[in-house]
């Protein structure tokens, strides 16, 4: 039986039943399960869950997007350096080069995911395979930093749609039970591209052009868009355009746009473009959240069709797991931006190298993700998933802490392995259980905000450390003689320090510029360390709800039918 068929077979059930219907509408919080609880209703909606060749090939059209979103996100980290010499940029327009991508793609999740509640998923998914080959080839042609810095944030809103798209559409396709283990596949997919993409960034750049990086994109968006037009067939209740377009929350939409973009810019350029306690962060820093705050309760009493639906916060489970979501983003991509400079600035490695050597951390997360999904597939439980895995994570981020400039290297092997594996973990059980503590009616919210909510950690995480950098470096650098009259101008910028420390010739300032950089690295890690313990302390109140639940959706799966069910 298809997952289409299930869907069809309960929506009867439940509207010739007006009871179960307020049974199911009802939050799972207010009467907590334990994990080996059944539902004698649903539980076949899991065993029945069989899909076929149709659904493998939708399914990996959707891996297919997510590989070249998680590609694009981070193969240009490590071009940088080279598209500024090329382009004649300054450091300052290669930082918003790069960070225009994850900026746009964490704003827009939202809103890309609301409007697939109304205009359909597939619609919006060409949407945003449109907005990225437009970005990607502005990009690609583009002769000054401002054409790069246009290209890429709407590139980015297109992988933003692209990454919280696919998860919607899990979530569609697959009964909460079997989810975990499909949500393992798309967490693989991103992180082999995050493994990826700075390799094969730095190779094009160094040995092809660096505009390779965005024209590598039109492949895979061109079989993607074949793949999702021949196999992604999704039920969907078609309406009027105008009265679609009502049914957006256009008030709630721009204050989320504004108030958002305004609290994540003076974030990122904190430290950066403008001092921590200039008015030029303060200011905006402020005024936005006090309009993120006007946002939220216009989401609660007038919005309509809200965009972001408050009651997915409203069970203690799904609060706390959002909150350890946010501290994931913050954890994992600490960890890919600023462990990568401490192979290059402190051991010498080239970019190139520099990916290779974060192989322990990253080639552990897909396999720990696979594992754990198929687990909860099995066994119906999900709080082991996530007590194991912060417990992990926490003593992963611990052992970072030892590394020293005479770390050798089956030392920093093992040391990253650990963490690896819990943040990996972490990836399909927190998202199973958002989902699972969240009603039939808003699972598809759940996980569009559970995508969001590791975005803007991302987002978070690398101003955080650097502004942990920062004044660890300038605090380390004055109490060596040799370094004291550079610790400002030092101190100000993790990456760019890079390339000074490489140009240096050896001797004593070298040495010391190194000691103090693996040193501020080291108060990063003692932070994250902190941040996963709080996250550890946080899971404990993750209650159990059962995972045997009919999938119920009006997006379902639409299969052929077979020459047997139609003479049934």
């Amino acid at each position: 039986m298809s997952a289409t068929s299930i869907s069809v077979r309960n929506e009867s059930r439940l509207d010739n039943n007006s009871l179960e219907k307020e049974e199911a509408a009802s939050p799972p919080e207010a009467a907590p399960l334990s994990e080996s609880t059944t539902s004698v209703n649903s539980t076949d909606s899991a065993a029945t869950f069989n899909p076929g060749w149709r659904f493998l090939a939708a399914f990996a059209s959707l891996s297919v997007i997510t590989l070249m979103a998680a590609l694009d996100a981070t193969s240009i980290s490590v071009a940088l350096p080279i598209m500024a010499k090329a382009l004649g940029g300054s450091a300052l327009e290669a930082f918003w080069s790069g960070t225009s991508f994850l900026l746009t793609s964490t704003v827009f999740q939202p809103v890309l995911g609301s409007f697939s509640h109304i205009f359909g998923r597939k619609p919006l998914i060409y949407i945003s395979l449109a907005l990225f080959t437009v970005g990607a080839i502005v990009a690609a042609v583009a002769n000054n930093f401002t054409v790069i810095l246009v290209g890429r944030s709407i590139q980015g809103i297109g992988g933003g749609g692209i990454i919280s798209l696919t998860e919607i559409v899990v979530t569609d396709l697959v009964p909460l039970r079997e989810r975990g283990k499909w949500f393992s596949f798309i967490s693989a997919m991103w992180s082999i591209g995050t493994v990826a993409g700075p390799l094969l960034g730095g190779g094009f750049a160094q040995k092809v052009s660096w505009r390779w990086v965005f024209w590598i994109n039109l492949p895979f968006i061109g079989i993607g868009l074949i793949m999702i037009t021949l196999f992604l067939k999704l039920n969907y209740q078609t309406s009027s355009f105008l009265e679609k377009l009502r049914r957006v929350d256009w008030i709630g939409m721009v204050l989320f746009l504004g108030s958002a973009t305004g609290f994540l810019i003076p974030i990122t350029w904190g430290g950066v473009q403008y001092p921590w306690d200039s008015w030029r962060t303060l200011v905006p820093l402020l005024v936005s959240a006090a309009g993120l705050v006007v946002f939220v309760i216009h989401q609660e009493l007038w919005a309509p069709e809200p965009l972001i639906r408050t009651s997915i916060f409203k069970q203690t489970t799904a609060a706390v797991t959002y909150a350890e979501t946010v501290i994931h983003g913050i954890i994992l991509w600490s960890v890919l931006y600023y462990l990568p400079l401490y192979y290059e600035a402190v051991k010498g490695f080239s970019p190139i190298l520099s990916g290779v050597a974060l192989f322990p951390q990253t080639f552990t997360v897909a396999p720990a993700a696979m594992a754990v999904g198929a687990a909860i597939a099995i066994t119906g439980k999900y709080q082991w998933a996530i007590w194991s895995g912060w417990f992990l994570t926490t003593f992963g981020m611990g052992l970072l802490i030892l590394l020293k400039t005479n770390t050798s290297t089956v030392a920093w092997i093992f040391l990253n392995l650990v963490g690896g594996i819990g943040t990996g973990m972490l990836f399909p059980a927190m998202a199973i259980t958002v989902q699972a503590a969240a009603t039939s009616a808003d699972q598809a919210y759940a996980s569009n905000m559970f995508s969001f909510m590791r975005a803007f950690g991302q987002t978070v995480g690398v101003a955080i450390g650097g502004v942990i950098f920062q004044n660890q470096m300038k605090k380390k650098m004055l109490t060596y003689p040799l370094l004291a009259d550079k610790a400002a101008e030092y101190s100000n910028d993790a990456a760019g320090l890079v390339q000074i420390i490489k140009a240096m010739p050896e001797g004593l300032m070298k040495t010391q510029l190194k000691d103090s950089y693996a040193d501020s690295l080291k108060y990063i890690w003692i932070v994250m360390t902190v941040f996963a313990a709080l996250a550890l302390g946080l899971s404990l109140l993750t209650k159990a709800y059962p995972l045997d639940r009919a999938l119920e959706t009006e997006q379902g799966f639409k299969e052929k039918k077979r020459a047997k069910d139609v003479e049934e």
